[in-house]
């Protein structure tokens, strides 16, 4: 039996964003020190701030100081911080009620050990040595032994230089395991080799193969090798670079029938204009030296296929 597969995974992109006149006050606010909420129709004041009251869904615009300390509610011990949480020592997850406030922040507490930990101990927060407007102008909280500020207050949410916008990384670590059918199907990509795999019952020939038949729900075990020639049964052309790509716009995207196949796969067409590009286009593969898959695919030459012949698979 071949080897099962696994690698190393990263999805990152960034997440940008624009902010209203309440959360750029937010944080502003964090930036300079002051830690702003905002009253709802009913008097609660509400942080973080939401421009909506969350039970009326009222516009609310009244903008309040809270104190920099509060009382823990609930929280959770976290052994074995991630890369880019707030510590890089053993914390606490907390949602801690900001004096004056009445909705709790999440955020981190820095504690020696969880039973440093309880729900009810008093904090504060621990400013960051550099802010710039975000959540992370905050450091952590830390416990406190005073007693608590006083009432909430208003405040006109007005800083010089307001924060307009943020862009916050999103980054996801894993190992994947592709399992083994599609281990199989990746060490034949590696000889140029396309390969499939065949349901014992229905007969079709799933490419890339999931090591189940999705009609029948029964194992599949045959390995069949398909294409390389293939069917463009649909596709798109693709006007928008997406950040970092090196593929220059415009360019075809295609679902493509391989000979042989009874599931389409996608992947790029080129070596032919954008506006030639057409369903029942005939074509192959080309590949790069040490390519692991086909960098793209080209037309053959070929007369295109009847409709029929791949009208099952779009």
């Amino acid at each position: 039996m071949s080897e099962i597969l696994t690698a190393p995974l990263v999805v990152e992109f960034p997440f940008t964003r624009s902010l209203g006149p309440v959360q750029s006050a937010f944080l502003t606010g964090l930036r300079e020190r002051v830690v702003l909420g905002v009253r709802t129709t009913d008097g609660r004041i509400l942080v973080p701030p939401v421009e909506y009251d969350p039970y009326t869904a009222d516009e609310i615009r009244e903008l309040v100081e809270v104190g920099a300390t509060g009382t823990v509610t609930t929280w959770a011990w976290n052994p074995a911080p991630r890369p880019r949480q707030p510590l890089t020592t053993p914390f606490a997850w907390v949602l801690v009620t900001l004096d004056g406030a009445d909705t709790a922040l999440l955020h981190a507490l820095d504690a020696p050990g969880p039973d440093a930990v309880r729900t009810g101990m008093r904090v504060r927060v621990r400013w960051a040595a550099e802010r710039t407007g975000a959540i992370t102008d905050i450091a952590c909280f830390e416990p406190y032994e005073g007693g608590e500020a006083g009432p909430a207050t208003p405040h006109t949410g007005v800083f010089a230089d307001p924060v307009t916008g943020i862009t916050t990384p999103a980054r996801l670590d894993y190992t994947y395991a592709p399992g083994r059918a599609q281990s199989r199907h990746l060490a034949a990509l590696a000889r140029h080799i396309t390969v499939g795999e065949r349901c014992p019952e229905c007969r079709r020939v799933y490419v890339p193969p999931r090591g189940a038949c999705p009609t029948c729900g029964v194992a599949t075990g045959e390995q069949v090798e398909v294409g390389p020639r293939g069917t463009v049964t649909t596709y798109c052309v693709v006007n928008i670079k997406a950040r970092n790509a090196t593929i220059d716009v415009p360019y075809v995207y295609a679902h493509i029938a391989l000979d042989g196949a009874d599931l389409a796969l996608h992947g790029r067409i080129a070596g032919i204009p954008c506006d030639e590009v057409r369903m029942g286009l005939r074509v192959e593969p080309v590949w790069t030296e040490d390519a692991r898959h086909p960098d793209h695919y080209r037309p053959t030459g070929e007369p295109d296929a009847a409709y029929d012949t791949y009208k099952e698979l779009l």
